[in-house]
């Protein structure tokens, strides 16, 4: 399939949004990137939660406490990947997370978020806490206290699908509101 450059982008994003809408869909888990504060880079799996390709922007959830919040706040340049093995496409994202924690958007993924998440972050201690063996099934109150939502807004974009004896990739980075593109050698 010999798609342009604007097919390239749409079908990204598409990928995304139905990924963020279908559990079982294999982008929904994506693998985020910060720079750990030892200067190492830390990669993680996390859930897409939502996606609004018009503003860029993606939605993910997490635990205040968790390193992550910490890692974006000191050095909130990140990067996600995802990869459909169906298709055979990998998109690499790269750009700015902020961290909520209050106010409308972080009421409404908390209120959209079921019941059997919410007890996710009824933890006692902050993930990545030792334990002496497997910690309880939580259940402690007052689970929105600990939890934050990711919103990471897209600034590069690097398309790539895995075809035999036909590779293809594309870039596109941001410029303003939009992301123009390239084709690059696969």
């Amino acid at each position: 399939m010999d798609e342009t450059l604007e097919e390239a982008l749409a079908s990204a994003w598409a990928l995304l949004v139905r990924a963020a809408g279908d559990p079982r869909h294999p982008c929904r888990v994506v693998q985020l990137a910060t720079n750990g504060s030892d200067g190492a880079p830390q990669l993680r799996s996390v859930i897409l939660r939502g996606v609004d390709p018009a503003s860029r922007v993606l939605r993910l959830h997490t635990d205040r406490r968790s390193a992550k919040v910490a890692e974006i706040t000191a050095a909130p340049r990140v990067a996600l990947l995802a990869w459909e093995p169906r298709t055979r496409v990998q998109l690499r994202l790269v750009g700015g997370a902020e961290t909520l924690t209050d106010g409308p958007v972080w009421q409404a993924a908390w209120q959209a978020t079921p019941a059997a998440s919410r007890r996710d972050y009824a933890q006692a201690s902050p993930p990545g806490t030792p334990c002496h063996g497997p910690p309880a099934a939580p259940g402690g109150a007052g689970p929105a206290r600990n939890f934050a939502v990711i919103l990471f807004t897209v600034d590069r974009l690097d398309w790539l699908r895995l075809a035999p004896g036909a590779h293809r990739r594309a870039g596109f980075a941001s410029d303003g509101d939009v992301l123009r593109g390239t084709w690059l050698v696969p």
